[in-house]
């Protein structure tokens, strides 16, 4: 089995346009959540989101290929180009045959749907652009990273909801640790900040019309993000042979199903999914110092996180950090996973555990340090990143520093 690193890292998102930006972000306790920008706004009941401002898309591709390139393919293309850049891996060789592409993204082109929708529908048009499905398909994003940088290993795209870019990673991660591939281009992306994408979310009523604020007692509900963030994952000894930078070791990896309801959450099985990732690590649970949370501010989920961590790691739980930064951000549905990795890297590399913002009163049923509203200086040396997904599916990434 090899050991498995990180060696780049990518990101766009409501915070920032890159990796240097979100963790400023993260450190200062900002949000990125506002008012949205969209077409349509007031027809809808959800009016605020985690939406990338300042994005042109003219400013990073041709005409060309913006007509091939959905918005969440744009996000997925710019957070890539920043992680290989700094791995500093070239796959112009044979290098290109033993690395691959997964990502994670739970609906894929919905910006291309919304639109076209609009054309048929709405304007009455009877054709559209024939570049319409490869344009929306959930795995364009991932092809056109193969493509843009000649790899040429497994490559492929998983959608499991709002557990999409973990699973992606973790199938990333058993890639290189298999040996099946030296190196993986992974993450997720995530753009449904268009009407039909809230008016489905709208529909389930989980959503909140004023800010995220997840483990609070006063919480109301889910804030939407959009976004991608992209990592390269490479086999440690071919990263420290050529000397590479390494950000953090992926050393635990596990997934299960709930089993039993589509939307409400299980704490066996989120339970099993994190005392999985820490056996697949070989970790104890007083090794861990922070849990990068679901924690999506609906009561359903931060309840039964906050009661499988605790039954998980018993008695350490009350030495635990555990935060979530989609109180910042926002919930990046199937790409959430991947922007969330970040805060996880930046307290293993930094010291520094992102906070919980929006926190007003504590809910006892979440009675653990959940970092409220402020950053806060602390040593870890290992750290789980949870994801939670409709449909019952969990997946849970165990992180540590490098040695």
């Amino acid at each position: 089995m090899k050991r498995v690193v990180i060696t780049g890292a990518g990101t766009i998102n409501a915070l920032a346009h890159d990796v240097k930006g979100t963790l400023a972000a993260f450190r200062e306790g900002r949000c990125g959540i506002g008012p949205l920008e969209i077409r349509d706004r007031d027809r809808l009941s959800i009016q605020i989101g985690g939406q990338v401002h300042n994005w042109n898309p003219d400013s990073h591709f041709n005409r060309q290929q913006i007509v091939l390139y959905d918005k969440f393919t744009q996000f997925t293309l710019l957070a890539a180009k920043e992680a290989i850049g700094q791995s500093g891996l070239n796959f112009d060789g044979h290098l290109g045959y033993d690395t691959g592409v997964v990502l994670g993204t739970a609906a894929g082109g919905v910006n291309t749907w919304d639109e076209n929708y609009r054309t048929v529908y709405e304007e009455g048009k009877n054709r559209v652009h024939p570049f319409v499905v490869p344009k929306l398909m959930n795995n364009a994003a991932a092809s056109h990273i193969s493509m843009e940088y000649n790899l040429k290993g497994p490559s492929f795209t998983v959608s499991t909801a709002c557990a999409s870019s973990n699973h992606a990673m973790g199938q990333a991660f058993h890639m290189v640790r298999s040996g099946m591939c030296r190196a993986m281009v992974t993450g997720g992306s995530e753009s449904m900040l268009c009407f039909g994408g809230i008016k489905a979310w709208e529909g389930l009523r989980v959503m909140s019309k004023d800010a995220c604020r997840p483990f609070s007692l006063t919480r109301n509900g889910m804030v939407q993000g959009e976004g991608a963030a992209v990592f390269v994952f490479e086999e440690y000894e071919h990263a420290a042979r050529r000397g590479a930078e390494i950000l953090a070791e992926v050393v635990g990896f596990a997934m299960t199903s709930d089993a039993g309801d589509i939307v409400m959450p299980s704490q066996q099985g989120a339970a099993r999914a994190i005392a999985g990732a820490l056996r697949d690590a070989g970790l104890n649970p007083e090794d861990i110092g922070y849990i990068n949370a679901h924690g999506t501010g609906t009561a359903a989920n931060d309840r039964t996180e906050c009661a499988a961590v605790a039954d998980v790691f018993g008695h350490h739980a009350d030495r635990l950090m555990i935060s979530s930064t989609k109180s910042m951000h926002g919930h990046l549905i199937g790409g959430t996973g991947a922007v969330e990795l970040l805060a996880c890297i930046m307290a293993l590399r930094d010291g520094v555990i992102a906070p919980t913002i929006g926190y007003e009163e504590p809910d006892p049923e979440c009675a653990l340090d959940v970092v409220p509203n402020v950053a806060r200086e602390a040593r870890v040396t290992a750290v789980l990143s949870n994801a939670f997904a409709f449909g019952g599916l969990n997946a849970v990434i165990a992180l540590r520093q490098p040695r």
